[in-house]
């Protein structure tokens, strides 16, 4: 369980309040608006009203005791900005910022922030890659050119192993698990076979998929 302080509490704020308290982790949620406050209070664990960006509330709240600061601010870019940086400067551990757009996400982190998010445009990406491929199932994106996949088992595997198809050595792609029956298997060996109604996960890059699975 970690401590964490949630700073702007909008659609997108109220959202990671709730998943924190899924995930039993003690949150103390911030927000210039009384109602936005109001209704996080089921899902935090203290929660207050003030001002991000001055330095004397912020420096009331004790950062240096939180595991992770997490500005949420989705509205007020300059906000997001000054709270970002003070919270650096009252020696947060981790600051996680959110961003709009690229330009926002340079200049966060430049000035103090650990770890961007860009939820926009991540959810883009996935959305794309999702809906335009007949066998992605699913999509994690990782930093760099390299993302996860759950893609459908070609019918053409069924039956045969890792090591008998060997897509590492001919694509550059590596299996990290297999789904049967809704379990994920992550022991996958080369002897590892495939049978019928298996999807698997598999890292790699988009491209090297499209080749591999004809996507």
């Amino acid at each position: 369980m970690k401590s964490i302080l949630l700073i702007g509490l909008g659609r997108f704020g109220k959202h990671v309040a709730m998943h924190l308290h899924n995930l039993g982790h003690q949150v103390m949620a911030v927000d210039s608006t009384e109602e936005r406050v109001n209704a996080v209070l089921p899902y935090v664990t203290e929660a207050q009203i003030g001002d991000s960006t001055n330095e004397s509330f912020l420096s009331s709240l004790g950062i240096r005791n939180f595991d992770a600061c997490i500005v949420a601010i989705g509205d007020n870019f300059q906000s997001s900005l000054e709270t970002t940086s003070l919270l650096k400067e009252l020696g947060a551990k981790l600051v996680v910022s959110r961003a709009s757009s690229d330009v926002h996400q340079k200049f966060l982190l430049r000035n103090g922030a650990d770890q961007v998010v860009y939820p926009e445009q991540q959810l883009a990406k996935w959305t794309a890659i999702r809906f335009s491929s007949n066998h992605i199932l699913d999509f994690v994106n990782l930093e760099g050119d390299y993302d996860i996949y759950e893609v459908d088992l070609p019918e053409r595997w069924v039956g045969m192993s890792v090591g008998e198809i060997d897509i590492r050595k001919k694509y550059g792609i590596n299996i990290i698990a297999v789904r049967r029956n809704g379990t994920l298997d992550f022991s996958v060996k080369p002897e590892t076979s495939f049978e019928d109604g298996d999807t698997i996960l598999v890292l790699g890059q988009y491209r090297d998929l499209q080749k591999c699975f004809k996507i």
